[in-house]
């Protein structure tokens, strides 16, 4: 009977930070302008759902409202 590795979260912690390590170490070889060419690349835009998108739009709208009754309700007590 074979018995199978139990997932020790240690194990899995130390091998994200040396791979988090590793990485590092390599854009530390990096030239600037090597380093600048690699982080320029833009992202691809996330694919949401239309319930997140809405709910992004809400919460933009949200903002820009408190921002207006923040500026108004500032103007109006600067008497």
């Amino acid at each position: 009977m074979t018995k199978t590795p139990d997932a020790n979260p240690e194990t899995t912690d130390s091998t994200l930070h040396a791979k988090e390590r590793a990485d590092q170490e390599l854009v530390m070889f990096l030239e600037r302008d090597q380093l600048d060419a690699d982080t320029s690349v833009p992202v691809p835009r996330a694919l949401l759902s239309r319930r997140a998108n809405a709910g992004l739009w809400a919460l933009r709208v949200f903002v820009i409202l408190v921002g207006i009754m923040v500026i108004y309700t500032f103007a109006a007590n600067l008497k």
